[in-house]
């Protein structure tokens, strides 16, 4: 990926074609806007009132984990592939497109549905009994620096994905580490402290501290505006040194014809 110059005019139209092949197919439109949205559901069985409680805090970290997942880390993974194996990807590379068009291009339409799933998310939990994001301008940071690291993810594994069927074999260390992450929050403290160095620990205790105000292990609110600066430095840290990790690999590796 040599050339970065973008044109907004081609970016737009190439994303507008890949959203037109997104919503024609049933099955990823399920997994690219309903599953993102389904773990808000949770909600309505949390608990409500002023303290943001457990059950919410987990249901809206699913459903980003679930954003950053499918529309865009899972979605570009199988376009990336399926693109390359048509040939579809060298023949845009001959016409005017730079490198970067065309991967903005193909990420665009599922990094615009996890941020409409990031902004929905706020209004829903506020009217099933959730306080607003005590920090919002970290919040969204942590969404949008997520949202990055797993397209850069997608680019990686795309790489070394040999067709589209593989893509559900391959996409699997990625999922793990963020599921891995999601969960660890119940493991003891000697295991967390490696686990805290995975992408999904780190947007996990981003979330629980810019959106709700817990600190790590606690499950209610203990942090004002203020307070909520220096626990998310670790998290961001990590989320940072992912993002670059993969961004550097993903350049190493992209590849633009099939895999011989």
């Amino acid at each position: 990926m040599t050339t970065t110059t973008l044109s907004p005019t081609r970016v737009l139209g190439l994303a507008r074609a890949n959203t037109t092949l997104v919503l024609r197919n049933r099955l990823t439109l399920i997994y690219a806007v309903v599953l993102p949205l389904a773990p808000l559901l949770l909600l309505l069985v949390g608990d409500s009132g002023s303290e943001a409680s457990g059950a919410g805090a987990a249901a809206i970290i699913t459903a980003l984990m679930m954003a950053a997942l499918f529309p865009v880390f899972y979605n570009l993974l199988s376009q990336l592939v399926t693109r390359r194996d048509e040939l579809v990807l060298k023949r845009l590379r001959t016409g005017e497109s730079t490198d970067a068009e065309i991967i903005v291009s193909l990420a665009l339409p599922g990094f615009v549905i996890a941020l409409a799933t990031a902004v929905v998310a706020v209004p829903v939990a506020m009217l099933l009994g959730q306080d607003a994001p005590l920090n919002p301008l970290l919040y969204a940071a942590s969404v949008v620096l997520t949202l990055l690291l797993f397209a850069a993810f997608a680019l990686w594994t795309a790489a070394w994905t040999r067709n589209a069927e593989a893509a559900q074999i391959t996409s699997m260390p990625v999922i793990v580490l963020a599921v891995l992450g999601q969960v660890a929050i119940g493991f003891p403290e000697e295991v967390r402290r490696w686990t805290d160095l995975t992408p999904g620990a780190a947007m996990t205790d981003l979330v629980r501290v810019t959106w709700f105000g817990m600190e790590t292990g606690s499950t209610e609110r203990t942090l004002d505006f203020a307070g909520t600066w220096a626990p998310a430095g670790q998290p961001l840290l990590v989320l940072v040194a992912w993002t670059a990790l993969a961004v550097y690999l993903a350049r190493r590796s992209m590849r633009w014809e099939p895999r011989s």
